[in-house]
């Protein structure tokens, strides 16, 4: 079981960090491996930090390491705006802010337990996956069967690819991969995510679904997982494209009652209460 530390902080009071290894893993995403200065960062599988710098500003970035990773923690990073595009220009020995973590709605890694696990990753959707993933393959007699879906836009996208190569090569998990867009040099499945669906429906029934990816994946995926008639509450969604202050002040994350930063970001699907086209 996993056990978080109780100690009481100031959440609004970043912690200084260290970079020890920053490295590009495709044109768009940094990964960044850091060690906090102070008292280790205490985390569970699906919960983010605030990643600030000063005079910049901050962004949630959800972590990408599992709690079974004892030097730091791990991010990756996209460039997507004034922020990100700071952290981007990082080096190993630079520093910066982290706050949290936070989130209270994380991955069932303890009702998972004895279950079937199918991840459905759609593109950097791997990222905050991976602690899941990493966690059950760390503690993997506690879990039943392990299937790992990916779906990635093109093959230049594609990022982890030691780890991708190694899951492949395992006997005790199940890892299919395609591409939306074929390529010469691609010799694998080409398609959206949900095409590798069918190919494990006979595990389906009674497995723990977590899902993450782009926001029009999620109305895709719920779509074709309906058709197989499954328990809305197998289903969890990670919906952290919708955080901003991380602590529920801004209101930018509300879907009905809850604050994805506060209540989330993940969620079982049969709580959200909405349509997936409103996620």
């Amino acid at each position: 079981m996993i056990k978080q530390n109780t100690v009481e902080k100031d959440i609004y009071l970043p912690q200084l960090a260290t970079v020890k290894k920053a490295a590009m893993l495709n044109e768009t995403e940094l990964y960044l491996h850091l060690a906090m200065d102070g008292q280790p960062l205490d985390y569970v599988p699906g919960q983010f930090v605030e990643v600030s710098l000063a005079g910049i500003g901050e962004a949630p970035v959800t972590i990408a390491s599992s709690p079974t990773f004892k030097d730091g923690f791990e991010l990756v990073i996209r460039k997507v705006g004034t922020v990100t595009n700071a952290v981007h220009k990082l080096q190993p020995g630079d520093k910066l802010g982290i706050r949290g973590a936070f989130g209270k709605g994380v991955y069932p890694v303890e009702e998972a337990k004895g279950r079937n696990i199918i991840f459905i990753c759609g593109g950097i959707g791997l990222v905050p996956q991976r602690s899941f993933i990493n966690y059950v393959l760390d503690n993997r007699a506690d879990y039943g069967d392990v299937i790992i879906l990916l779906g990635t836009k093109c093959q230049s996208q594609r990022f982890f690819l030691d780890e991708l190569k190694a899951w492949s090569q395992r006997s005790d998990i199940q890892f299919i991969e395609t591409v939306d867009q074929g390529e010469d040099c691609w010799k694998g499945n080409v398609g959206v995510v949900t095409t590798l669906i069918p190919k494990i429906k006979s595990k389906l029934a009674s497995a723990v679904i977590p899902v993450c990816g782009p926001p029009v994946m999620y109305k895709f995926v719920l779509m074709a997982l309906q058709e197989y008639e499954l328990p809305h509450e197998n289903i969890y969604l990670n919906l952290e494209r919708k955080m901003k202050c991380g602590v529920g002040k801004c209101g930018h994350c509300q879907i009905n009652h809850s604050y994805v930063c506060m209540d989330g970001p993940v969620f079982k699907y049969s709580d959200l209460g909405v349509m997936p086209e409103a996620i």
